[in-house]
């Protein structure tokens, strides 16, 4: 991406928050479980190769909840880069028919030729006035290329 005079990064606010709580969360609670098991009578023998593999699977959990906070958007006067959950897609701008945010929806998304759609999960309904500031400045950014 060129022009970083004029690029725009828009990312979620409160599910990056909470994303990041839930992760530390998942593995302190893994964690205590993990050292509390070898010491309560269940009748079940828990070793140290338990303990850890609880752990282990404690930081596993917390990993894919952290992937809740990947999204991303940036955009310059070339074109735009969406990045969810697990894919990052690059468009130029004149492959990006408008910027939607449907009634209802949760995210944002870039309206493509042929009745196709890119949800941009880093637009999110819940951010309030972040969002509405994130898909204004992506629309001007869009605007401003088209007109060129």
């Amino acid at each position: 991406m060129t022009g970083a005079d004029t690029a725009v990064v828009v990312r979620p606010r409160k599910v990056l928050i909470a994303s990041w709580v839930g992760a530390v969360v998942v593995v302190v609670l893994f964690t205590v479980i993990a050292l509390l098991l070898r010491n309560t009578p269940t009748g079940v023998y828990f070793r140290t190769a338990d303990q850890v593999a609880l752990v282990l699977m404690g930081l596993f959990i917390a990993g894919g909840v952290l992937l809740l906070a990947r999204p991303r958007v940036r955009a310059d006067a070339e074109g735009v880069e969406v990045r969810n959950i697990l894919v990052t897609r690059q468009l130029a701008w004149a492959d990006v028919e408008g910027i939607a945010f449907p009634d209802g929806a949760s995210w944002a998304r870039l309206d493509l030729p042929d009745d196709e759609y890119l949800s941009v999960m880093a637009i999110q309904a819940v951010d309030g006035a972040h969002a509405v500031d994130g898909i204004t400045r992506l629309r001007e950014l869009r605007s401003a290329a088209r007109g060129r």
